[in-house]
């Protein structure tokens, strides 16, 4: 039972992923994402119903528009697949229905942050304002413990990348600040701190590794949303984990 209803929240994300990738391509460019069909960025073509089935669409079309052959970013699946993955994993570690649905809106504004952050170097503050009181309101009703670690945590996130921009103004944006501040409200003070030095942690290496084989460059603008959101999902799954880890180097 637990298989068929795992496999039933993976179809759902990989919908939701597709769904996602409309959201962070359009939103950013304040198009409609509720009304008009997909069309190839190239020609301008309307796609049909049968080449915007996730995944099974890309693999039938071999990554390429039907009508002029231009090559679809593989960011598209890999979204949709990522997407079912996590919705799996919200199913499989959340404890009630509130905890559930609060699991899924997290990831989801998650996922559009990647996309809007990779595509435009951009954390929509439409997006942010969309999601908080949603957070807010099932933090009511499914609190931490104590309930006062979402106030401290939405603190919390906004003050450790406040700090970073006092420090270093090319560091962080604004944007970056905004979204810790309300990734905190989800996690708690202690998991967002993790979210954010797993963020450090993995982004210093991606990027090490990006500047070494020259697909980036020293000093240049490099979009850190989707490294946040990478540590968040982290710090929501195995929060408790990585900290247990990380204070167990300190004992003797």
């Amino acid at each position: 039972m637990e298989i068929c209803t795992s496999l039933i929240f993976f179809l759902f994300g990989i919908i939701f992923g597709s769904f996602f990738m409309v959201v962070g391509i359009r939103l950013p460019q304040k198009i409609s994402f509720t009304h008009g069909r997909s069309k190839c960025p190239s020609c301008s073509c309307q796609l049909a119903w049968y080449d915007n089935i996730p995944i099974l669409s890309y693999i039938l079309l071999k990554g390429r528009c039907r009508k002029c052959r231009y090559k679809i970013s593989s960011l598209y699946p890999l979204i949709e697949v990522f997407t079912g993955f996590l919705f799996v994993l919200c199913y499989l570690h959340a404890a009630s229905p509130p905890e559930l649905l609060l699991s899924l809106l997290f990831m989801s504004l998650l996922i559009i942050i990647i996309i809007t952050d990779l595509c435009y170097m951009l954390i929509p503050n439409k997006l942010l304002a969309f999601y908080l009181p949603a957070f807010i309101l099932f933090r009511i009703i499914e609190p931490l413990n104590p309930w006062w670690n979402s106030v401290a945590g939405g603190l919390t996130g906004f003050l450790i990348i406040f700090i970073v921009i006092l420090w270093n103004k090319q560091g962080m944006g604004g944007g970056d600040m905004k979204l810790l501040a309300v990734l905190g409200i989800v996690l708690g003070p202690s998991h967002v701190i993790a979210a954010f030095l797993l963020a450090c942690f993995s982004g210093a290496l991606i990027g090490s590794i990006l500047i070494h084989f020259g697909m980036i460059q020293r000093n240049k603008p490099f979009p850190f949303g989707p490294f946040i959101a990478f540590g968040s999902i982290l710090a929501y799954f195995l929060g408790e984990v990585i900290i247990q880890w990380y204070l167990n180097l300190f004992t003797i």
